[in-house]
């Protein structure tokens, strides 16, 4: 007979079970993890001097949170790799209780270089309020003169980063900070504002209808309400601290396919409960308005920490650019303007690589790299060799033949697959071709009848059709990043989205020899409508000859930007014909024989873009939406076109070359 109390035999029970609890043996994956993270931080605590959570003064009293990694010499001076970044790179893993891995530093460190991580103002242990677009001009150059003054400092900076890592280094190289010596931008398209005919502004826009991939990328993002801790913490108790907590936001998943359904537009983080910030809030921190409510050309998105082509730009860049990418077309002007307007030494010190992936999965590259659902080949690169052989030019003075042996552009053709080179964008030798839009009047859907001719149609034909803005055509692949669930990126067979009769279709015959189409993609439509505002979009696709229709790039122009982004907006009237030039696609494609070219018109691409109401009113405030019917012409008096830039080839590509 048990004589002992409910309660003694309870703490009996727990005296068993609680250490089985703690003790509970890992998976097989997260052990491996632990055991290989947990070797790498050894060796790094063994050939480095580790500074963790140093708060570095900004120019106003503010402290930016920073690790610092540097070789144990002493007796000799290093240069530094800076990456600054929003995201959460604290050293220790707080869900597994393991260090995070630091395969990075270590590999700076065993090269020779001091590797510095900081968290941009407002995240996790740094200091102030967090604002898209103000602070990080100011923070990168102060953090550069910090670093140049340290004692182990030999007075160069180099950059790198992929993404909003990549993307505060342009404002910030405009500067002329002198420890700022050389940068390596990984797609950076948030980072540049205004750049010759394109007003993205940080890919806030296209054709002035909002990309709403940072709506679901703020949701995560800002966060003006934070715990913090105070100001006189020391670096010890920062460093434990953060081995109990790191100060990441704990929100909960959003299926943002359907969260971005939602009206007004301006509301969509408020109805998922998400944290008040700079979107759709008019923060005392911010430097403008709420970005939602902002044009195309409003002054705030001048006044912050975008690049725009006023900016001068004089330090050596090397530059990586997707197929698959946000903003490639802009990012690619904003590499010509600065080979065009550097000094001399410096514009002769510009290179770009341009890789046929998605945002930021250059190292994912495959012997047989898929993009989507399209097989590319193998489009790999040696990155590492590229990026610290850079560095060791630009930083050390070495004299390794980089980047003198490169190419100024390095390019993959998709369809050949494989890496080109060339000394210009577009390539040397690269020609306009256009082709013009025709039909008997029913290019509506994948079963009508348009067709792209080399002359125009002598007489119009108009094909039309109804855009609801209830019912918008779906996005479905595409050049896209960072929209949670509602859009995954890349090539996909479009046949099924072109069976909807609100998508106008017009493709070439199957072309008798193959031609590569490497630069810029030009769509001017002439169009009317019955409403005061709409928009029209333009997909450019590859057919192969089994009928697969793989889309390369899109694009998009809201009617009432027209005329410019500088003027007033102009609505349409009823009946009246108007030229419309969207905003130019780009890709390099080989399009093989058999092949035909197509090009898809719409009026929507949701949620890649926000849905146009149609109404002609604010658009991000409004929850009801007018019907439009929308109509294209096309004749010799309304020559509807897509002009390409095609590289001519003294031969076809063997099917060696395109496996």
């Amino acid at each position: 007979m048990n004589r002992t109390s409910p309660c003694l035999r309870a703490a009996a029970a727990w005296a068993v079970v609680l250490p089985v609890i703690v003790a509970q043996p890992r998976t097989g994956s997260e052990a491996e993890t632990i055991a290989r993270r947990n070797a790498i931080e050894k060796e790094l605590q063994s050939v480095a001097i580790v500074e963790r959570k140093v708060m570095v003064p900004m120019s106003d009293g503010k402290r930016m949170a920073a690790d610092i990694y540097r070789p144990k010499d002493t007796s000799k001076k290093y240069p530094a790799v800076f990456s600054r970044t929003p995201y959460n790179f604290n050293y220790w893993d707080v869900r597994l209780g393991a260090p995070r891995d630091m395969t990075t530093p270590l590999d700076a460190v065993k090269r020779g270089y001091a590797y510095v991580v900081m968290n941009e103002r407002g995240h996790f242990f740094s200091e102030g309020q967090w604002d898209i677009l103000g602070p990080p001009l100011t923070d990168g150059s102060d953090a550069m003169t910090w670093m140049a003054s340290q004692p182990w400092s030999n007075g160069k900076v180099g950059t790198i980063g992929c993404s909003s890592t990549a993307e505060w280094q342009f404002g910030v190289a405009a500067l002329g900070n002198p420890a700022f010596t050389t940068m390596i931008p990984q797609g950076f398209g948030a980072g540049i504002g205004r750049v010759g005919g394109f007003y993205e502004q940080g890919n806030w826009y296209r054709g002035g209808a909002v990309q709403m991939l940072f709506i679901a990328w703020l949701y995560g993002e800002q966060n003006q309400v934070r715990p913090m801790l105070p100001p006189n913490t020391s670096q010890e108790d920062l460093i434990r601290v953060s081995k109990s907590f790191d100060l990441a936001q704990q929100l909960p998943s959003v299926d943002w396919s359907k969260a971005l359904t939602h009206l007004p537009v301006k509301d969509i983080i408020k109805a998922v409960d998400g944290p008040h910030g700079v979107f759709a809030d008019r923060m005392e921190v911010a430097t403008g308005g709420a970005m939602i409510e902002r044009t195309p050309n409003d002054p705030a998105w001048y006044r912050g920490g975008l690049w725009h082509d006023d900016k001068p730009i004089n330090i050596p860049g090397f530059w990586f650019m997707s197929w698959y990418d946000v903003s490639v077309g802009p990012n690619l002007a904003a590499y010509n303007h600065v080979r065009k307007t550097a000094r001399h030494e410096i514009a002769n010190q510009q290179y770009a690589v341009i890789a046929p992936t998605l945002h930021c999965a250059y190292t994912r590259a495959t012997e047989d790299t898929v993009v989507g659902e399209r097989h590319v080949g193998d489009a790999r690169l040696d990155y590492n060799a590229l990026t610290w052989g850079w560095f060791d030019h630009y930083l050390k003075g070495e004299d390794n033949g980089m980047p003198a042996k490169m190419p100024k552009v390095r390019y993959y053709t998709m369809g050949m697959n494989k890496w080109q080179s060339s000394e210009t964008w577009p390539p040397e030798g690269a020609q306009q071709v256009t082709y013009y839009l025709s039909s008997g009047g029913s290019a509506n859907s994948l079963t009508g009848d348009g067709t792209l001719v080399a002359e125009s149609p002598p007489s119009d034909a108009p094909d039309q059709f109804t855009y609801d803005p209830m019912n918008p055509v779906p996005s479905y692949g595409g050049n896209v990043c960072c929209t949670g669930n509602a859009v995954t990126g890349g090539a996909f067979d479009q046949r099924k989205m072109e069976a909807r009769a609100d998508i106008l279709v017009y493709s070439t015959g199957p072309l008798a020899s193959g031609t590569e189409v490497s630069g810029s993609i030009q769509v001017t439509l002439y169009v009317s409508s019955d409403a005061k505002d709409t928009d029209f979009t333009a997909k450019l696709v590859d057919v192969y000859p089994d009928g697969t229709a793989y889309n390369l790039d899109e694009t998009i122009q809201r009617a009432r930007y027209r005329d410019g982004y500088e003027k007033p907006p102009v609505w349409m009237e009823a009946g009246k014909v108007y030229k419309v030039a969207l905003p130019p696609m780009t890709t390099s494609n080989y399009f093989d024989s058999g092949h035909r070219i197509r090009v898809e018109i719409s009026s929507s691409n949701f949620p890649r873009f926000d849905r146009n109401l149609n109404t002609g009113g604010n658009n991000y405030d409004e929850t009801k939406g007018v019907v439009a019917h929308n109509v294209v012409h096309h004749s010799v008096q309304h020559p509807s076109s897509v002009t390409l830039t095609a590289v001519p080839h003294p031969a076809s590509p063997t099917s060696a070359d395109r496996n």
